[in-house]
């Protein structure tokens, strides 16, 4: 149960980069850029209302700017990132995925997914992964390069206009929640995400104007980055992706566990929490036969309590969504029922996600695996 596949942290050298967009850019920043083209600074406000408030990329749109500057501000600032590939639906219409295609031909997956009450986008943060978790369709196929700050962007931006729309089933929305559970390991490319999570999170016309409260940054367990990113002041959800809580199966399951320990890692998910008073998710795939067994729930519970019990961490059981071809595969039913059992029993909260998407090849990676 070995991976051959290497870490890799840094992208390859000769990745090619899009040009930058709006969203890449602070308001400074953006200021600055317009002036460059010759326009007055507080058209950046403008462009930054049509893009993040109203959602628009047509220059004929933006009637507010002089019809002789719209197309030069758009092409320089608004270059388009992503071609849609295809769409898949689900779940009555309430679930999207998108494939993705970035210029350089790179492919990408999001999804977006309505609950009563909220929609939620998954977003990628990178196009594959150098994580090389060998469970993980993503993992499986390495890492092409990083994703940047308005690349990411624009795929919620995307699923915002559709749902103001109305081409989302349940009428016009607005995305509530942002995870960046796609493909790729966020705190790998910790700038653009970073970014991201401020476009996300920037008052209109700023950004989009959502709730810190609503994003969750997920990761493998990159120890210095997740204590960056409780200094960042932005009181995001960390997402911690354990799938093992002893060292010896969790250095074959994920590979970053030969570097930072079980022990390591929970120690500064505890201190996210402390410093932000945010509650953080373990995430926990259900392998059959693997990573399942009670002892293991006894033993997960037991190290998570050991580290408080001021309602720190909450599990999240995932239902593994198998890929083509792979002898990785959910567990028994029975089995993620004693789990739970065993981890209510000591006294941590659970919940089982959600298993939104499985007839349109739900796990991030299958779409792109599958179109590549």
């Amino acid at each position: 149960m070995t991976t051959s596949l290497p870490l890799v942290f840094d992208e390859p050298r000769r990745a090619k980069k899009p040009p930058r967009h709006l969203a890449d850019l602070s308001g400074e920043e953006r200021r600055t850029a317009v002036a460059a083209l010759g326009e007055p600074a507080f058209r950046a406000n403008q462009l930054s209302n049509h893009y993040f408030s109203r959602l628009v990329s047509d220059p004929a749109e933006m009637t507010d700017l002089p019809a002789a500057s719209r197309d030069k501000l758009v092409a320089d600032l608004m270059p388009p990132l992503l071609t849609r590939v295809r769409d898949l639906e689900c779940d009555n219409g309430e679930t999207r995925k998108t494939l993705w295609k970035l210029l350089d031909g790179s492919l990408v997956e999001s999804v977006l997914m309505r609950y009563p009450g909220r929609v939620t986008m998954c977003v990628s943060s990178q196009a594959g992964c150098g994580m090389a978790c060998p469970f993980c369709a993503t993992g499986q196929g390495g890492l092409t390069r990083n994703m940047t700050t308005a690349e990411i962007v624009e795929q919620v931006v995307d699923g915002a206009r559709a749902l103001a729309r109305g081409e989302i089933a349940g009428g016009p929305g607005r995305v509530s929640n942002i995870v960046f559970m796609g493909m790729g390991e966020p705190m790998a490319n910790y700038k653009a995400v970073i970014g991201a999570v401020r476009r996300f999170t920037d008052p209109s016309p700023e950004g989009l104007g959502i709730s810190a409260r609503g994003v969750t940054v997920s990761t493998v367990g990159l120890v210095p980055r997740i204590n960056q990113l409780a200094t960042e002041g932005i009181p995001v959800t960390l997402a911690l992706s354990l799938h093992a809580p002893d060292d010896e199966l969790r250095d074959e399951l994920v590979p970053i566990n030969n570097r930072w320990k079980v022990d390591e890692v929970l120690d500064a998910a505890w201190e996210y929490a402390r410093q932000t008073k945010r509650r953080v998710s373990i995430e926990y795939a259900m392998i059959r036969d693997i990573n399942d067994h009670a002892w293991r729930a006894d033993l997960l519970a037991e190290k998570l309590s050991a580290r408080g019990d001021w309602g720190w961490v909450h599990v999240n059981l995932i239902p593994l969504n198998p890929t083509p071809g792979s002898k990785w595969t959910a567990s028994d039913p029975a089995d993620e029922r004693e789990f739970v059992r065993r981890l209510e029993a000591g006294g941590i909260p659970v919940t089982v996600r959600d298993t939104r998407g499985q007839e349109i090849d739900g796990a991030c990676g299958q779409l792109a695996a599958s179109e590549s």
